[in-house]
């Protein structure tokens, strides 16, 4: 027999389906929360077989529990570990420990590509197009690959996963990789696909309008309340503010922090990590302890919303010679102009300041993390300029 202990998202439910696929009814699998995996694996010492060949797969178990796999494994009885979190890399040092974050070739892993390679491997399983298909689309999503590969097919299965029952989602999944030599959509999850990327993109226009910024051990950070479509929302609101290090999106019902990156000089598993959490470089969580509910919602709550940069300007537009116009919630005013070919100056109310920048986009960051400056609207950019021209007669 064998059991499967695998994380509830996207890239655990990955590991259970492949399981399935490789054993069938003599596999027993178990979906937990990053909190609820310690107490699975002491239930399993105190009440499964011990002849159970035990998987744990996009999670990692405690110094106690760590202790204990290693005399189940020094006794001869068979259990594997396989991971692709950074924070997990020490388990390397056990021979039931699998953990790879990036492959030979420099690609990203995700659990379910990891336990995909050891199941063809061993024998266990024997690899088709569909399953290849399947199992890439995960890895890229878990990764977010597929936002640099723009591939919404990968993004697709993660809603489609949201959107159904878990126990709906293995049971369409398997069937369709036993029976298909692709992978594929049927017409009616196409239909609900394209309503819920509506949906999606509804929530995270209602929610643009909540971010504040605020500055936490010395990073600029866009804060957020929200529970669902976390990954979408944190992804999208880091193109929107580029000038923000990451996106904190908190969850008060689950006591959860979700942390979002689009910037490589950021690892947000290094944040997650400071309370108790990890992830990956681009995608992280943590629980919401004592130090994390102080630094992300008491000192935020009195905060402003960021405002929006104008959109569908003719005129007032970013990187132009003319001079681009800024303003902030004082009603002061900064023109970011070029002062040579690569030089670039504010003019704060009219008033040239000392400090310069190497370009646009630099200073634009510098006027969105020091004045929370937002781009206006073109009327009030001619109406400016027309100032500027009666001031200068």
């Amino acid at each position: 027999m064998y059991k499967l202990l695998s994380h509830n998202d996207l890239d655990g439910v990955g590991c259970g389906i492949l399981a399935k696929l490789a054993f069938g009814k003599d596999v027993k699998v178990r979906y937990n929360s990053i909190g609820s995996l310690d107490r699975e694996v002491e239930w399993f010492f105190e009440n499964d077989n011990q002849e159970t060949f035990l998987f744990i797969t996009d999670l990692s178990v405690n110094k106690e529990n760590e202790k204990r796999l290693e005399q189940f494994s020094q006794s001869g009885r068979k259990v594997q570990l396989i991971d692709h979190h950074k924070t997990s890399l020490h388990f390397n040092d056990y021979d039931w420990g699998h953990v790879i974050v990036e492959d030979s070739e420099g690609k990203l892993t995700s659990a379910t590509s990891l336990l995909y390679e050891y199941l063809t491997a061993q024998g266990f399983l024997q690899p088709t197009k569909a399953i290849d298909e399947f199992v890439e689309l995960i890895r890229q999503y878990d990764t977010w690959e597929w936002e640099t590969n723009n591939n919404q097919q990968a993004q697709r299965l993660n809603a489609l996963f949201f959107l159904v029952s878990i126990e709906e989602f293995e049971e369409k999944m398997l069937e369709r990789l036993k029976t298909e030599e692709h992978f594929h959509f049927d017409d009616f999850e196409k239909k609900i696909l394209d309503m819920e990327e509506e949906k999606i993109e509804r929530y995270i226009r209602r929610k643009r309008r909540e971010l504040v910024q605020t500055k936490i051990k010395g990073l600029f950070v866009g804060v957020v309340y929200a529970e669902s479509y976390i990954s979408e929302l944190g992804n999208e609101l880091g193109k929107e503010y580029p000038h923000l290090d990451y996106i904190a999106i908190l969850n008060i019902g689950g006591k959860r922090i979700g942390f979002r990156t689009i910037h490589d000089d950021v690892d947000v598993s290094e944040i997650a990590a400071q309370f108790g959490g990890g992830g990956h470089a681009k995608a992280a969580g943590a629980s919401m302890n004592e130090e994390a509910y102080k630094l992300f919602v008491t000192n935020t709550f009195h905060l402003e919303p960021l405002r929006e940069d104008a959109k569908h300007n003719r005129y007032n537009l970013k990187d132009t010679s003319f001079g681009t116009l800024y303003q902030n919630n004082s009603g002061d005013k900064f023109l970011l102009q070029p002062l040579n070919d690569h030089e670039w100056v504010i003019e704060k109310n009219r008033f040239k300041q000392d400090q310069t920048f190497p370009s646009f986009a630099e200073g634009e960051k510098f006027l969105k993390r020091s004045e929370n400056a937002w781009l206006v609207r073109d009327d009030l950019f001619v109406s400016y300029l027309q100032e500027e021209i009666k001031l200068r007669k």
